[in-house]
């Protein structure tokens, strides 16, 4: 059974979220272009909360505070003082269930094993896990490091639109990767191997004190494949990804079960 929408009036509901904050370009176009079809609320975080994924703040109470000057116009948008799972529970807590959750575009790809740690994901895997349809959506930059977020926006308000007429299966969302340049079309892909060699700067304060910085290099060793996402985006095309967020190495159960030792 798919998750599909419930909506009984002629425009849908959709909850707006992100990771990069409510004041970021990419939300305030996302949110925008599902305006044209659809009843939009947005709520996002206060602040970055990029490669925060998927947690949720339990120890300290969080703030819901409408905020007009986020440039929504006639869109209500919300900050929370949380990560992007905070944002997509207070928002379906407090404003009703939506018909679709979507996320982004967030500034910068999510592909490969970004997915875990992406915040934008994660605001979407809350959605799913909700029982609702989500989307995350993310772009590339230009080799300036800018951004252009018109075509995405419009390519993700037809996604939308397809995702609220066919629904999704149970537990799945759609990863969705725009490239910098204008999309010379769109590939339904694997999500690949594409991933950071994480290391650590030490330096030292005015003080003396040692202090970390993580850093990483960008690896994908599949990168000239165009079936996985990131061999999608870097030849110019859209990813979009179906994502089941289920864990389980089912083609291990029994090999496992096989050596597991007596209690």
């Amino acid at each position: 059974m798919s998750q599909t929408s419930t909506a009984t009036t002629a425009r849908p509901r959709i909850l707006v979220s992100n990771d990069d904050g409510i004041f970021s370009p990419g939300i305030k176009a996302l949110g925008l272009a599902m305006s044209e079809f659809a009843d939009v609320t947005v709520v996002a975080p206060d602040v970055e909360q990029s490669a925060v994924g998927h947690g949720i703040t339990i120890r300290r109470p969080l703030r819901f505070k409408h905020t007009a000057a986020a440039g929504f116009g006639d869109i209500p948008a919300y900050r929370v003082d949380g990560t992007p799972a905070d944002c997509v529970v207070l928002g379906v807590q407090l404003l009703g269930r939506p018909d679709l959750v979507v996320s982004g575009i967030n500034l910068g790809p999510n592909l490969g094993d970004d997915l875990t740690h992406s915040g934008t994901v994660a605001a979407a895997i809350e959605g799913l896990s909700l029982g609702l349809p989500s989307i995350a959506f993310s772009q590339q930059s230009g080799p300036d490091g800018e951004y252009d977020f018109a075509a995405g926006a419009a390519y993700a308000a037809k996604l939308a639109r397809q995702v609220l007429a066919h629904g999704l299966p149970p537990r799945t969302l759609l990863n969705v990767n725009f490239p910098s340049r204008p999309a010379s079309g769109v590939r339904v892909t694997a999500v690949g191997h594409h991933r950071w060699e994480d290391s650590v700067v030490t330096r030292q304060d005015p003080e003396g004190r040692d202090y970390h910085w993580v850093a990483g290099v960008s690896r994908a060793e599949d990168a000239q494949d165009e079936r996985t996402d990131y061999g999608a985006v870097q030849s110019g095309m859209i990813s979009v990804t179906p994502v089941r967020l289920d864990l389980t190495a089912r083609d291990l159960l029994e090999q496992v079960e096989g050596y597991l030792p007596e209690v």
